[in-house]
């Protein structure tokens, strides 16, 4: 199965340049990688990135491991919680998203 990470600009930018990714601001707070399933992708991005030009990076569900946990979250989905950095390695695939329009 295939998750996304969306992150921002500088996001991406420093992830490219570090080959790892610790999380955004609010990955950091929470203690995980917030990421979302295809059908999922769509919502989050219209509620937490409106506006904004983004880079939203694949993973394969089965190469995360035991660090990929599913838990409950916004309208009592499932949502699949990274818990440790990304690794570059990780990635599958890369891709640029136009920006949502404004919720």
């Amino acid at each position: 199965m295939l998750v996304y990470k969306i992150l921002r600009s500088p996001e991406w930018v420093a992830f490219e340049r570090d080959g790892v990714f610790a999380g955004s601001a609010d990955d950091l707070r929470d203690g995980y990688i917030h990421m979302s399933t295809d059908a999922q992708t769509a919502g989050t991005m219209a509620k937490y990135f409106a506006g904004e030009a983004v880079t939203v990076v694949t993973l394969d569900t089965d190469a995360l491991g035991d660090a990929l946990r599913w838990e409950e979250s916004r309208g009592g989905m499932l949502f699949p919680h990274l818990y440790r950095a990304l690794d570059r390695r990780d990635v599958i695939a890369v891709s640029d998203a136009p920006p949502p329009p404004p919720a």
